[in-house]
């Protein structure tokens, strides 16, 4: 009986514990975005600006880590993408009136963020989780380089 009772609570404890640590097994973290922006911009820099946008946009494995993903585009019209790592339906179209969930601008956000002094910075918007496939929060870490920016999000 003794044994019994210790099996059914390792199997609750498992039912409950297992899903939720897979489900974060796939979640990249604010640390991880900002690397992997930061090896984008170093690609970039030996590799210049075709390469690299094509790269993203093959959705090399390099510039797509568990849910994360690059996106990017002139730091002028930082609405128009050069490259995106999960929705190529996206690249060269004006996304300037793109709305989250909320109504939030989110290139108004980017641009902000691209054209500000530091030229890096967080914004926070609801976006579809390409993994979940559901609407989430997100953060998405954007740094400008030349001129041009490099960005990627974080589900949370």
């Amino acid at each position: 009986m003794k044994f019994l009772s210790h099996w059914l609570l390792i199997t609750v404890l498992a039912i409950f514990t297992i899903p939720p640590a897979l489900a974060q097994e796939g979640r990249g973290t604010s640390q991880e975005a900002i690397a992997l922006v930061k090896k984008t911009i170093e690609y970039y820099k030996k590799n210049g600006a075709e390469k690299t946008y094509a790269a993203i946009n093959a959705q090399n494995p390099e510039f797509k880590q568990k849910d994360l993903y690059i996106f990017s585009g002139p730091v002028k019209n930082s609405a128009l993408l050069t490259s995106h790592g999960a929705n190529l339906k996206m690249l060269g179209k004006d996304m300037t009136q793109l709305k989250d969930a909320d109504g939030v601008f989110i290139f108004k956000k980017v641009s902000e963020v691209a054209q500000s002094k530091e030229g890096k910075g967080w914004i926070d918007y609801k976006w579809p989780n390409p993994i979940s496939k559901e609407i989430e929060p997100k953060s998405t870490y954007i740094e400008r380089v030349d001129d041009v920016y490099f960005a990627c999000g974080i589900y949370k």
